[in-house]
């Protein structure tokens, strides 16, 4: 029996691109927080859910990543675009294959912006049951100096908000990384 589009549950998972340094992957939070969602929620009843994959791309202030740029031409921007839109669409289909090879219905999309505040702006059009994201457990210390998406979206999501810890054994030798 085929479940109608009203009655399926639709979980939100916000992800993003691991900054560990020649990683161009899922962060350790975001896999943690998707396999998490597939364990503990979806389970065996994938008809049952649909997940919608968020990526946020956080724009440079100059477009450029590690690089001093001073002089620039409209081509060099164009590349650089054209670099992050596929990593992102990289990212997404990680996830999204993973979901077809387990028969889960989802959606994938890129925003750029401030991830905090695009996140919650797409739970308030998209109006999911449920968001979901990766945390990677830092202490109140780093937290105020590298703030926290996760928090955030927890005081200002319009909708119930998982956070899902990064085990111990997953953590980087700096915990800032994912």
């Amino acid at each position: 029996m085929a479940t109608s589009e009203a009655s399926v549950t639709r979980i939100m998972v916000a992800v993003n691109e691991s900054t560990i340094k020649g990683y161009p992957h899922a962060s350790i939070s975001s896999k943690g927080a998707f396999e998490w969602t597939l364990q503990k929620i979806v389970m065996s009843n994938t008809s049952g859910f649909k997940l919608l994959f968020l990526h946020v791309q956080v724009p440079d202030e100059d477009g450029f990543d590690d690089m001093d740029s001073i002089y620039a031409s409209p081509e060099d921007f164009k590349s650089l675009k054209s670099r992050d839109r596929a990593r992102g669409l990289r990212l997404l289909e990680f996830f999204v294959t993973r979901c077809h090879e387990i028969g889960v219905a989802c959606e994938a999309w890129i925003k750029k912006g401030d991830p905090k505040e695009v996140i919650c702006h797409e739970v308030k059009r998209i109006q999911p049951d449920l968001l979901v994201l990766g945390s990677r457990g830092l202490g109140p210390f780093r937290r105020v100096f590298v703030g926290t998406v996760s928090e955030f979206c927890v005081k200002h999501a319009e909708c119930p908000v998982v956070t899902i810890k990064r085990r111990l054994d997953e953590t980087p030798q700096d915990p800032v990384d994912d």
